[in-house]
């Protein structure tokens, strides 16, 4: 297979860490459009990979918001150029440049039929005017689903000084702010007594986490903060504390703010494109992303 763009390759390696996800949420790791990245995997399952991209719903409510609409005469089927299957061709060669594939023409075959509308009761009297319906909202965010369960979006990607919301693993509300980010800290690190290989340079993270819910955090705050590269790979923190930049504590009680400091070593030559905040080894919808610019 010939090797894929660069915004190819940074979208399949963080799919390869998550092994499973929405399309919107890796769109948001990564800063893209929603629609450009589900038609690059779509076109990437399409080249051989083993990659499977589909779609969830609630069969019940997809009928009846079908059988509503068609009722009143409404629904004139999906939108044009919506994607509905798995396109078939060779994986454009390296050197193609990134940017949005073209539509793609879905496979000719018998069309499909719709759900037939659900007869109406006979009643006397006029027919009541029916009630205003939301059905699909705007690909790639909350209103993606049924017209009665859309909570509110959250922001969980954000760049160096963002302040972002998420939860803890036993319901804390927190907010966690990535404040600095020193790349290259060798200064730090050696005047902590510590000493360098060769070929390696620390990185020193401040974060916050404020505590903004009644129930206590008691896990240590950077226990799965990490670097993310440019290749899709993942720096895990370095068992060191500088005592000019002191570490995190374990805890921070409803109402408090902590903040604290994480030390890395990594090879010199390693670029790093975000930091990553998980309250589990695994990422999950709960999970933050701070991009880095260059």
């Amino acid at each position: 297979m010939v090797t894929p763009d660069p915004v190819d390759a940074r979208l399949l390696a963080l799919l390869a860490e998550s092994g499973r996800a929405a399309v919107h949420e890796l769109a948001a790791k990564l800063g893209m459009d929603p629609r450009e990245a589900a038609t690059r995997l779509i076109t990437l399952s399409g080249s051989g990979l083993p990659l499977l991209v589909g779609v969830e719903c609630d069969p019940n409510g997809i009928r009846k918001a079908l059988a509503n609409s068609m009722a009143w005469g409404n629904y004139a089927g999906p939108p044009a150029g919506q994607v509905r299957g798995t396109p078939s061709g060779p994986y454009p060669g390296a050197g193609t440049p990134s940017g949005p594939y073209p539509p793609y023409a879905p496979p000719q075959g018998p069309p499909s039929q719709p759900f037939p509308a659900q007869p109406q009761p006979h009643q006397s009297g006029p027919v009541p005017a029916p009630e205003p319906m939301s059905v699909w909202g705007v690909p790639g965010t909350s209103g993606w689903a049924r017209g009665d369960q859309q909570p509110t979006p959250r922001s969980r990607t954000g760049k160096i000084g963002s302040a972002l919301e998420t939860e803890g693993l036993e319901g804390a509300r927190l907010t966690i702010q990535l404040v600095e980010v020193v790349d290259p800290a060798d200064f730090l690190f050696t005047a902590a007594g510590y000493k360098l290989a060769p070929g390696e340079r620390a990185v020193v993270v401040h974060t916050e986490l404020a505590n903004t819910g009644k129930v206590p955090f008691n896990a240590l705050p950077d226990m799965y903060l990490v670097l993310m590269t440019t290749t899709g790979e993942t720096v895990g923190k370095a068992p060191v504390s500088l005592s000019s930049r002191p570490p995190h504590k374990i805890g921070v009680q409803p109402g408090e703010t902590a903040g604290g400091h994480t030390v890395y070593v990594l090879p010199e030559d390693t670029a790093i494109f975000s930091v990553r905040w998980s309250s589990r080894p695994e990422t999950d919808l709960n999970t933050l992303v701070w991009t880095i610019d260059d």
